[in-house]
């Protein structure tokens, strides 16, 4: 069972055990949990709702000197424990969000939940922080109240419960006597009798590319981060049916043309029928309407950065640092990166700043000890090139700085690095409308990082 509260930052509740990847919880063993959200450094509690009574509320009490405790001796652990109760706790801006357990609880679906909650509050807030909560405290408990009945989970899509718990008290009043048949209906992400006078369907796919290059120019390690995002505006209750060049559904049906990838730790939207993907590879289901992320997915393989930073850094002792860096597309030339930030560090103490580049702006971060190097439009195969010159103290610093990297920020539309592709969305909907789907591909930086020498 599940209890969830909120402590400048606590919210308590109660959930039984064992959910669908979809956080359709259907929990079976006894946890009693109650949730808490505190500030940074504060225990006092902001809001507190109590579904099952199991767990002391004051034992929250012991959170934050046994976090305090844990911080000193440089053991940070997710789950913290005083006596028989386990703290399962995650941290959201200047928030914690803790769970506190008796029994032995599934902890990653307490975790689930716990992310779910902060989803929601911010769709609902836009940001999760003290104030949000303290100006929202009616609207707070009318959400606890439908995410979880009596320990049961039930309601977590903040689409749904947009429609009928509001931030405005008056309609807050009249929605009650009314609920959505989302609410009750076997595809609970959609509501019935939606239209629109032109049907389509916007897929995104984004990539983001993780590089690290040490300072000897090999890749130390790079993987590919990917998702799959919609904007639905169909009519009535659509099925979809996606395919992509997926190697596996190549191997299934016989079919090894083309270039296909291999995708790994795949994450769903609630919509997709698993039971079919795991079958055939078929990746179909009912959208919800508007913006939803339908899959999230790993590509884990070699991947040639995409922009190529060579940097020479020359200290000249009691005098001044000059700074050579060049940079080079090394994707297709048909494409283009745009808004390309090539960030160098530089030393804490170096003033008087003097650039040239050949094309771009440059600047100085003092704050932040940096030089960013802004490309408006980069097209592949092009090289370009930046000069910086630093004054420095007459003091020599000796203190050791350490070796910060450059980071490159970037991103290529029309443009994905692993060649995925969208094959095929098919539409069916009963009255038989014509539907038009577009595709759009942006490959983006994710943690961009090359070592430098010096």
């Amino acid at each position: 069972m599940l209890c969830v509260c909120v402590i400048t930052g606590c919210v308590t509740c109660t959930v039984t055990h064992d959910v669908t990847a979809h956080l359709i919880y259907m929990w079976h063993a006894a946890a009693l949990l109650s949730l808490a959200v505190r500030l940074l450094h504060l225990e006092q509690v902001l809001i507190c709702r109590n579904y099952k009574g199991d767990v002391d509320m004051a034992e929250i009490d012991h959170f934050m000197p046994l976090l305090m405790q844990h911080e000193e001796e440089g053991l940070i652990c997710p789950v913290m424990s005083h006596g028989s109760v386990h703290f399962m706790w995650i941290k959201h801006s200047n928030l914690y969000l803790v769970a506190t357990t008796n029994k032995n609880s599934n902890a990653s679906l307490v975790y689930s939940f716990l992310y779910k909650l902060v989803e929601v509050f911010t769709e609902y807030f836009k940001e999760l922080e003290e104030e949000s909560i303290q100006d929202n405290f009616v609207v707070v408990y009318e959400l606890l109240d439908e995410l979880m009945d009596f320990g049961f989970p039930q309601t977590t899509d903040s689409k749904i419960l947009q429609e009928y718990i509001t931030q405005e008290g008056a309609k807050l009043e009249v929605a009650k006597t009314k609920v959505p048949t989302t609410v009750t209906n076997a595809v609970s992400w959609r509501s019935e009798g939606i239209k629109y006078k032109k049907n389509e369907v916007f897929i995104d796919v984004i990539e983001s590319i993780n590089v690290l290059v040490n300072a000897n120019g090999s890749v130390m390690s790079s993987d590919i981060v990917g998702s799959i995002k919609l904007k639905t505006m169909l009519s009535g209750m659509p099925e979809l049916r996606l395919g992509l060049n997926d190697r596996v559904l190549f191997a299934l049906t016989g079919r090894d043309k083309g270039k296909t990838v291999v995708m790994e730790d795949v994450k769903f939207h609630q919509c997709v029928r698993l039971s079919r993907f795991e079958s055939d590879r078929t990746i179909s289901f009912i959208p919800p309407d508007g913006e939803s992320e339908l899959m999230s997915y790993r590509i884990n393989t070699h991947v040639k950065p995409l922009i190529w930073i060579e940097s020479v850094i020359e200290k000249f002792s009691h005098s001044r640092v000059e700074i050579m860096v060049k940079a080079k597309g090394q994707f297709k030339k048909q494409s283009v990166a745009n808004n390309v930030e090539v960030r160098v560090p530089v030393p804490s103490d170096a003033d008087s700043p003097k650039f040239k580049t050949s094309t771009g702006n440059a600047k100085y971060v003092p704050e932040k000890n940096l030089v960013v190097w802004t490309i408006k439009s980069f097209p592949g195969g092009k090289e370009f090139l930046m000069r910086a010159h630093f004054g420095l103290p007459s003091v020599e610093n000796d203190e050791m700085e350490g070796k910060p990297p450059i980071t490159v920020k970037f991103e290529i539309p029309y443009f994905t690095v692993s060649g995925i592709q969208v094959r095929y969305m098919k539409i069916i909907e009963k009255s038989g409308y014509q539907a038009l789907p577009w595709v759009r591909y942006i490959t983006q930086s994710g943690d961009y990082q090359l070592r430098t020498n010096v």
